[in-house]
């Protein structure tokens, strides 16, 4: 440890959706979303092509929530910015829902060490044109099928500040801590139109009111990362 991700390409697709929904679909973690607007939660979807990295090379999808820290303290008052203002004063991690990837070793490898919910499933990525395409496919049955177009270049050089992934696996929360390097990042607002499949998880994200404008699309060209160890909450 830490675990390494030299060579990634990445693509995320943001949506504001029902806070209410979302906290429902994450309830067995004792987690609470993060109200970005009141009502509103973030839900993250993303796709990834790992090309070298300690755990080999693979394809992932992942349905992700900004959450609160756990035992944080909601502040009290309302307004329009009272969830950016929350956001500010207590911070947010991301919580990754469900995380399917199509090689076995880093399915035994994510759930063991760090707790991801991590499951085998048919990932087809197709990330060498402007257009990024993510088609995934669970038990022979279509998940969704996610196209994000081109946005603009948006600067970003060095390392992000560390953020905190939590999961929950067997009925344990975890909270490991990542950092990432991106260069060639592109973004825009909206920018993904998405198709949802008959699988229950696409049922679950048109619960959460998918498809829908997405808040924002952002791609990056080239992403490293460090995945240090998992502590439980």
């Amino acid at each position: 440890m830490p675990v390494r991700v030299r060579e990634a390409a990445a693509c995320f697709a943001t949506y504001l959706v029902r806070a209410d929904a979302a906290r429902a679909v994450i309830a067995y973690s004792g987690l609470d979303v993060s109200e970005l607007l009141p009502g509103r939660a973030v839900c993250t979807l993303f796709f990834v092509r790992y090309a070298d990295s300690d755990l080999g090379s693979y394809g992932e999808f992942g349905v992700s929530f900004m959450v609160r820290p756990p035992g944080a303290e909601r502040a009290r008052g309302g307004g329009m910015l009272a969830g950016v203002s929350d956001v500010r004063r207590v911070g947010t991690g991301m919580f990754v829902h469900w995380l399917p990837v199509n090689q076995g070793f880093t399915m035994e490898a994510g759930r063991s060490i760090w707790g991801f919910p991590k499951e085998l499933a048919d990932i087809e990525l197709r990330m060498g044109s402007p257009y990024k395409r993510c088609v995934l496919r669970k038990d022979g049955r279509l998940v969704l099928d996610l196209l994000l177009r081109p946005g603009v270049p948006v600067p970003a050089a060095g390392a992000v500040s560390p953020f905190d992934a939590y999961t929950n696996l067997d009925g344990v929360t975890r909270r490991t801590p990542w950092s990432i390097s991106p260069r060639g990042v592109r973004a825009r607002p909206g920018g993904a139109l998405i198709r949802l499949g008959n699988h229950p998880i696409a049922k679950e994200l048109s619960e959460l009111g998918l498809p829908k404008h997405a808040l924002l699309t952002t791609t990056v060209a080239r992403l490293s990362m460090t995945i240090g160890d998992a502590t439980e909450e």
